[in-house]
């Protein structure tokens, strides 16, 4: 049996002419989570990501062996 976790992210866009300013600052927020979950025994099994106006969501889905 696996239990499954989902963790989402929002990061906003803003007026910069850094046009990689969200990937910079979610690469770090990411790589917490990924370091927190598998400290718990979970692996990454997938992700996604979409986009809503100004926002852009991604998905983290993690699973173990329980």
């Amino acid at each position: 049996m696996k239990d499954y976790k989902v963790e989402s992210l929002i990061y906003y866009t803003k007026l910069t002419l850094d046009s990689e300013h969200i990937a910079k600052k979610s690469k770090e927020e990411i790589q917490e989570k990924l370091d927190e979950y598998s400290k718990n025994g979970y692996q990454l099994t997938s992700t996604t990501s979409t986009n809503f106006g100004f926002a852009v969501y991604i998905y983290l889905f993690f699973g173990k062996e329980i």
